[in-house]
């Protein structure tokens, strides 16, 4: 790659991208430029290939003239951000970010009063970190005014200009930091960013759960995060915002099992890892940062699950298991039970082939209902629910017979016994 230019290929060279700057740019006095994200990775090499990389031009016009020329070229505009001067164009179902150039006037630790401005250093100077503050033209040359090139290369995640100004500006500018450095970062973490970040820590208690939730889970997403979530616990931040990871190792051996099996990361699974196996702890968790309820309830069935799962289960354990906790349920729990494996890659062969059994059994229903049970000779009452739990334990017992004459003279002898 030219180092003052991009390679005229993949999100740059899209017609619909291309189609939105050409809009601007025919404007009288408008400048625009690429910036953000797809900058940044282009820049340090990321694959982004395969995917539909998110765009976002940064532009001198007001987002009233945004709107007016993306109108003149027959393109859609959508007010997603009006009040942050963000206007989404999208043209032919693609949507791109288009962000009048800022500066700002006031913060108060969670979000910043801002004015319009045509300076574009003025634009950078306001941003996190200088990988994020590099800028493209239409031709794909670059505008680097802060050395972002330069960072976003060996990757080093640096705040622009003061760390403390840029950390008190917007508090979880600590947690991007650290998510950052997973994600972008090469080599040892960047000791002004770290040292600030330490000295702020009483600042994130201003943040609210679900920016903290968004970053975490962002955080854990990446390829290998434990050198970043390693500092964070060595500076205290991770003890500020999640007190309750307490297995690292736990974390550090399913990252581990993810790149060995090239199993996509799973945050909720990793943030399970971090956690006790306590289902109250993580319903106490998943309160406090607002998960789904989906997310919740996966995380407090798979940290309360007390059922054995081992790498050397027979297919009819592995079926008795899965029923009682449900596949999902027992797939993740397999992976924990492998994460803490002390003898983890020696059992890999196993574990591997434990979880796709898991994954492609469907239970089976119980053949018999309350209406059968009635007919036995039951009367309306909580004895149906005891005679089908008990024909229930049995049929488990059994791997789940088809036989419906077994399944009947079983019924007859559980009525006998419980009934009469």
């Amino acid at each position: 790659m030219d180092e003052g230019k991009l390679p005229m290929i993949g999100w740059i060279a899209e017609p619909d991208v291309v189609k939105v700057m050409q809009a601007l740019l025919a404007g009288a006095g408008v400048e625009a430029r690429y910036v953000g994200g797809a900058v940044r990775d282009t820049v340090r090499g990321a694959k982004q290939y395969g995917v539909r990389v998110d765009v976002d031009i940064a532009t001198n016009a007001t987002p009233e003239k945004v709107i007016e020329l993306l109108s003149v070229a027959g393109l859609k505009s959508v007010p997603t951000g009006l009040e942050h001067g963000t206007v989404t164009a999208v043209s032919n179902h693609r949507p791109v970010e288009i962000t009048t150039l800022r500066r700002d006037v006031a913060t108060d630790g969670r979000r910043a009063e801002v004015a319009y401005t045509s300076d574009w250093a003025a634009d950078a100077a306001r941003r996190d970190f200088t990988m994020n503050a590099i800028y493209a033209d239409v031709d794909g040359t670059l505008f680097d005014p802060l050395g972002g090139v330069a960072d976003a290369k060996t990757g080093l995640v640096r705040f622009v200009g003061d760390p403390d100004a840029r950390i008190q500006e917007d508090y979880l500018r600590i947690l991007r930091f650290f998510r950052f450095h997973a994600w972008c970062g090469k080599g040892e973490i960047d000791r002004d960013g770290l040292q600030a970040s330490a000295r702020h820590i009483a600042g994130l208690a201003q943040l609210s759960p679900e920016r903290i939730a968004k970053e975490l889970l962002k955080l854990i997403s990446a390829g290998n995060p434990m050198p970043a979530v390693r500092q964070m616990a060595a500076t205290g931040v991770l003890s500020a915002v999640l007190p309750e990871a307490q297995n690292m190792e736990r974390l550090n051996a399913m990252i581990e099992i993810d790149a060995m099996t090239f199993f996509e990361a799973d945050p909720i699974l990793r943030l399970g890892a971090l956690l006790p196996d306590d289902g109250e702890i993580a319903a106490q968790v998943a309160a406090r940062l607002r998960l789904s309820n989906a997310q919740r309830d996966r995380l407090v069935a798979t940290l309360s699950a007390t059922l054995r799962v081992f790498c050397y289960m027979s297919v009819r354990e592995m079926r008795r298991t899965a029923y009682r906790l449900t596949p999902k349920v027992m797939h993740d729990v397999a992976m924990l039970r492998w994460a803490g494996d002390v003898k983890r890659n020696h059992n890999a062969v196993q574990w591997r082939a434990l979880l796709p059994m898991i994954d492609s059994w469907k239970p089976p229903k119980l053949p018999l209902d309350g209406h059968h049970v009635k007919l036995a000779g039951v009367p309306d009452g909580p004895h149906i629910g005891e005679v089908l739990r008990e024909i229930e334990e049995w049929w488990i017992d059994s791997d789940f017979t088809t036989d419906e004459y077994a399944l009947i003279e079983r019924m007859k002898a559980v009525v006998q016994a419980t009934i009469l």
